[in-house]
């Protein structure tokens, strides 16, 4: 029999985030905008910080970033994390202002610098799940 813990923990999308994650599964990253000042925000929220408006846009992020810090997690907070240690995640400072946390792909721990430039990828889970991940600029 599976463990029912060697399964991805998954997200559970509410109203104001389904968007967002339908974007994730056509490799696209979609932020929320408040449609009446322009404010970007991320994670996508039902209530705009800047205005306090409800009104949502959502617009398709260049994918462009930098490292504005990282962890590297050598203990699996959940056993399905365990099969990817040690895990770098990377707070990054995206170009439309906002910062993204995702795991960073195929980069070794010497390598990571505070600015250096990031693109952002997609890791296809299965047909109903794709995550963000980061990736050094500079790695093919």
């Amino acid at each position: 029999m599976d463990n029912p813990f060697n399964d991805r923990l998954r997200p559970a999308p509410s109203h104001d985030s389904q968007p967002y994650w339908d974007g994730l599964k056509e490799h696209r990253l979609l932020l929320q905008t408040c449609a009446d000042c322009g404010t970007v925000r991320h994670y996508p929220r039902p209530v705009c910080d800047q205005c306090y408006s409800m009104r949502v846009e959502w617009i398709e992020a260049s994918g462009h970033a930098t490292i504005h810090s990282w962890t590297i997690s050598h203990h699996a907070f959940h056993p399905c994390f365990k099969k990817d240690l040690p895990l770098t995640l990377v707070t990054a400072d995206l170009a439309e202002g906002v910062r993204l946390c995702a795991p960073l792909k195929d980069a070794s721990p010497g390598s990571l610098r505070i600015g250096a430039p990031l693109r952002v990828g997609f890791e296809t889970v299965d047909d109903d799940l794709t995550l963000p991940l980061l990736i050094l600029a500079d790695t093919p």
